[in-house]
């Protein structure tokens, strides 16, 4: 494929091939997307944004007997000579939250239902990670449902003393989906997080899932990804995708919380495993359907088309990452019968279900995600971000240092280079008015979009001398303090 073949007009790349012809896109060096060129040999790709960050990047177009490349730039026509492009920079392209919003939902009650049968060590694990990474106003119902496994019992029994944890059981066993509904019942007026016991969440998670369902006022649901679970898995679709050599599930999470973004792609369902959802839905389209789902396996599926039926949609909060092992409690064999059964009663209740999800399984969006993220995974082993609001401390070397500095009418957000050791400017707020510091809401409103979209971890300083509510603001976004 030659230059000529291709044409940009700033938005949308066209691709003369042949019919058939399968042409592998390549965007800074790491796989983006594969086109097929209809009857005519036509293959085409609209970008609404840049996936990078930044407003150009390299596209290498590569088919089984030829490759080209060039730059293209965001917005205008005609191809660039190929420079390369390293840079990934944050993306914020859905509705990060404004202050007030973020101290509210940080208020607003969020009930996790934890379903539990059998597999103690899995269950330990995940309800450890919910505990040590709890933030705002939140509580973790978990359920027996008559697991015979002797370990049950003492394990959460272990926990019956946490001031966040209710322990239901049921005397006999009745399945996931009913003991879902138990413990959407037991939610009261609250939101629900449904969360598989043989999950394991990190840092941030909470306030990613509530600000990925707050984004938009007719979003439904919320659900994160994973490295194993199915639509839902990056950057990989449907496979259990490793973490990078030396990585922990910490490092991996950081890294996707960092620069996943959040232009959050849409699918007509979420997934169970880790599934935000809003309390206006449950009103509206009610629990999930337990006499057709008994042990689960397409449940939140079908509640997601009743609530997309009814005008709500339902998004991937793709900067969250929660690590799932699947099957603990029913084993594999189990797993893809169960899978099968409901799938045929998905089929029969929806019958587009199936087109609609393979027809948004590879948005735009969603491409940019998975790309994302195999770019996220080939970079160094990320550090945690900590902000100083004074002057900084730049010798402790298992951090990745940033700061701001003021003056009247400029606020800056820099980081600290380390290999050069200076400090790099990363944003700026222009306040012709001299307005940042005497006017509380506008440094509320810089910061906190700023603290959100480059996922700072902790702040040190003195936040009070900054602005008065910041403190509040830093813990509603579970950011460390001190």
């Amino acid at each position: 494929m030659s230059l000529r073949e291709m044409h940009w007009d700033g938005h949308r790349l066209r691709l003369q091939t042949q019919a058939g012809a399968r042409v592998d896109v390549d965007i800074d060096g790491t796989f983006f997307a594969s086109l097929e060129g209809d009857a005519q040999g036509v293959a085409a790709i609209v970008f609404p944004f840049s996936p990078n960050g930044t407003p150009e990047w390299t596209l290498r177009l590569r088919t089984s007997a030829t490759s080209s490349q060039a730059n293209l730039r965001l917005g205008e026509a005609g191809l660039r000579a190929a420079v390369p492009i390293s840079e990934l920079k944050p993306l914020a392209i859905g509705a990060l939250l404004e202050p007030g919003v973020a101290l509210r939902e940080a208020a607003r009650e969020v009930v996790i239902v934890v379903p539990v049968y059998n597999a103690a060590d899995a269950v330990r694990v995940c309800l450890d990670s919910v505990l040590a990474h709890g933030a705002g106003a939140y509580r973790l119902v978990v359920i027996d449902d008559a697991s015979p496994d002797a370990a049950i019992a003492p394990l959460l029994a272990s926990y019956a003393h946490h001031a966040h944890v209710s322990l239901l059981r049921n005397e006999v066993n009745r399945g996931f989906t009913a003991t879902a509904n138990r413990g959407i019942e037991a939610a009261g007026a609250a939101d629900v997080i449904l969360l598989n016991a043989d999950t394991e969440v990190a840092a941030g998670w909470l306030v990613g899932l509530r600000r990925a369902a707050y984004a938009s006022a007719d979003t439904g649901s919320a659900t994160a990804v994973s490295d194993n679970a199915g639509a839902f898995s990056v950057p990989e679709l449907e496979q259990e995708n490793p973490f990078p050599a030396g990585w922990s599930f910490t490092d991996a999470a950081r890294v996707v919380r960092q620069f996943a973004g959040t232009a959050y792609p849409h699918l007509p369902t979420g997934n169970g495993f880790c599934m935000y959802l809003k309390r206006a839905t449950l009103n509206e389209v009610g629990h999930l359907d337990e006499i057709a789902f008994a042990q689960g396996y397409g449940e939140e599926n079908d509640w997601s088309q009743r609530a997309q039926k009814a005008g709500w949609r339902h998004v991937i909060a793709g900067d969250v990452l929660v690590r799932h092992a699947r099957s603990a409690s029913f084993g594999h064999e189990r797993r893809l019968t169960l899978g099968a059964a409901g799938m045929a009663v998905l089929r029969e209740r929806w019958p587009n279900y199936e087109a609609e999800v393979g027809a948004t399984l590879f948005s735009f969006e969603r491409r940019v995600l998975d790309w994302r993220v195999r770019r996220a995974y080939a970079q160094a082993e990320p550090l945690p971000r900590q902000l100083w609001l004074q002057d900084a401390d730049t010798s402790p070397s298992d951090v990745q240092h940033w700061r701001l500095r003021r003056g009247e009418t400029l606020l800056h957000l820099e980081c600290f280079d380390a290999t050069l050791a200076t400090w790099q400017g990363v944003e700026r707020a222009v306040d012709a008015e001299g307005a940042f510091f005497t006017q509380a809401h506008r440094i509320e409103q810089t910061l906190a979009g700023w603290l959100q979209k480059h996922a700072i971890e902790r702040v040190r300083g003195d936040a009070v001398a900054w602005n008065a509510r910041l403190p509040a603001l830093l813990a509603a976004l579970a950011i460390a303090q001190g």
